[in-house]
């Protein structure tokens, strides 16, 4: 029971500890309220050009490997909500590598606040919330625009999808970001997993091989976003041809990666060395 109410308090005061630190970078942000709100347009306006293209794919085609557009700007919306969340919230800790290679994490651990909480607040930005806006936007247009049977299961797989979606992206900026306490200089591979399997799933999974769509959901675990679950929002049939239980299977996966990102953080931190200066 203490080892219980310790680790509760313990990702208490690691969750409060972010709050604090981030709320002082919006704090700083919202001084200057007009470039604030100029720089959220203009990231609102710039994310949607990637929508932007998949309507003039469609200005060509009525279909896109058999999905509609709607559905096509579902896949979109859930995994934009999923990145641009686990971005807002711990996207920071991509600097990982710098203050490694610069001995700076130092400084971190030895505040009286959990450093992986510091780092993925540090410089938190609140225009980050563009692409958020951006995604809903597209999101809650898809499903005004479905051809669906709305019942409640499919209604309550939505939002729940949304939050493990999120929940994984987290784990896995974490996870990613991890390696450069071994490899300095690895932002570039953490970004190729990230935006890149975000970009992966705002298309529907049957314009892929299926090694690729394999490779979501038995390597890196992004088909868990949206693919899976989506399928049985949209009455879909799974092109793998897996058991329905797998469609069901996201807040599992969640939690499987947030305990393999934990684990990551814990050995990185354990290998770490500093600068030595």
């Amino acid at each position: 029971m203490v080892e219980r109410e310790s680790l509760a308090a313990r990702a208490g005061w690691a969750v409060r500890s972010w709050w604090l630190i981030a709320g002082m970078w919006a704090r700083s942000m919202l001084t200057y309220r007009t470039s604030f709100l100029l720089g959220l347009a203009a990231n609102v306006l710039i994310t949607f050009l990637d929508f932007a293209v998949l309507i003039l794919m469609f200005r060509h085609t009525r279909q896109l490997a058999g999905w509609t557009l709607a559905e096509t700007g579902f896949l979109y919306g859930t995994s934009s909500v999923a990145l641009g969340g686990a971005n807002l919230l711990v996207g920071s800790v991509s600097g990982l590598g710098e203050r490694v290679r610069s001995g700076t994490l130092d400084t971190m651990l030895i505040r009286p606040a959990p450093a992986l909480a510091q780092l993925a607040a540090e410089r938190f930005s609140l225009r980050r919330l563009g692409r958020l806006v951006q995604a809903f936007v597209v999101l809650g247009w898809s499903l005004t625009a479905l051809d669906l049977r709305w019942t409640w299961d499919r209604v309550l797989m939505v939002p729940g999808l949304l939050l493990c979606g999120v929940v994984i992206f987290c784990a896995v900026l974490v996870g990613c970001s991890c390696v450069q306490f071994w490899w300095g200089d690895a932002a570039e591979l953490q970004n190729s997993v990230t935006y890149g399997g975000a970009t992966l799933l705002q298309y529907p999974p049957t314009v892929f091989a299926k090694e690729i769509v394999a490779g979501t959901v038995f390597g890196v675990p992004l088909a868990f976003v949206n693919w899976l679950p989506a399928l049985y929002v949209l009455d879909r049939p799974d092109p793998l041809g897996l058991p329905v239980a797998f469609e069901f299977a996201a807040p599992v996966v969640a939690v499987l990666c947030v305990l393999a990102a934990g684990l990551a953080w814990r050995t990185g931190l354990r290998a770490y060395r500093s600068t030595g200066s």
